[in-house]
């Protein structure tokens, strides 16, 4: 990196203040759980759809023992097709009813694991502009402050350029952290409410379509 580059960055870490470092954390934290979810979101959902693929046909064909011991493999062990299906499998003795009280129970416990983290890129994506106009706020008390001051008062424009620089740095970071949360946000919850479906789906082909006892 450029020494100029190196200068450029400090000047701007010194305009933006405290208000700036806080939303720079913020900003690292909430990408640290966008990664997470993403990871967790590609395995789970990821393997859940090969997993129902896999299944469809020795479900069809009453072949419970095989479709056991898929779900039961380390690779699908404890992800939600595989805790949905072995869980409706055990309860096959019971009605019909029941056993789909008990599927929605199970794919209401699954979609709030995936979404366990995602209330916090809701709160990041609200709250972080406000914390950008607070930062804004008191660039701007800074400015007409040093605009005040009697020794500073023949100097013109350049008085109020610091103040006014700390304000348009922390707009822009709160901004900077805010989108990519609420990107984030809403992108997941459409996937785990598009998924909660799916589950549903294989959910009622296990129901209707398996043999009583």
């Amino acid at each position: 990196m450029e020494l100029s580059n190196m200068t450029n960055l400090r000047e701007i870490f010194s305009a933006g203040g405290p208000v700036l470092i806080l939303l720079i954390l913020l900003s690292i934290y909430s990408l640290s759980v966008i990664f997470e979810r993403w990871v967790k979101f590609r395995r789970s959902i990821g393997i859940s759809r090969k997993l129902i693929a896999y299944c469809r046909h020795p479900l069809r064909s009453y072949n419970f023992p095989k479709v056991e011991d898929a779900c039961r493999k380390d690779i699908t062990h404890d992800t939600p097709a595989s805790n949905l299906i072995l869980r409706l499998l055990q309860e096959k003795t019971r009605s019909k009813a029941e056993q789909k009280e008990i599927a929605a129970s199970v794919i209401d416990w699954e979609v709030t694991r995936l979404q366990s983290r995602l209330t916090v890129l809701g709160t990041l994506g609200s709250i972080t502009p406000f914390i950008g106009l607070f930062g804004t706020v008191i660039g701007v008390m800074h400015a007409f402050k040093d605009l005040a001051s009697s020794s500073a008062a023949a100097a013109g424009a350049s008085v109020v350029a610091a103040g006014i620089a700390e304000a348009l740095i922390n707009t822009a970071a709160g901004l900077f952290v805010a989108i990519p949360a609420v990107i984030a946000y809403n992108y997941f919850l459409s996937k785990t409410n598009y998924f909660a479906k799916e589950l549903e789906n294989i959910a009622d082909e296990i129901i209707f379509n398996q043999v009583q006892e």
